[in-house]
C-alpha cells in the first residue's frame, strides 16, 4: 500500500509520524512570484 495524502491535515508532526506524502512548495511560490503573469502554466 502506497502513502496516505494528507487531506485536512495542517499539523507537521502529524504528517512525520504518519506516513503521508509531503511536498514542499516554497521555491514554486518565489518562482511564481518572481515570473508573475496573467496566467503560469
Amino acid at each position: 500500500m502506497g502513502k496516505k495524502l494528507p487531506v485536512g491535515i495542517e499539523n507537521f508532526e502529524e504528517f512525520a509520524s504518519q506516513g503521508f506524502y509531503y511536498v514542499d512548495k516554497t521555491m514554486l511560490i518565489a518562482e511564481l512570484l518572481h515570473n508573475w503573469g496573467k496566467v503560469n502554466q
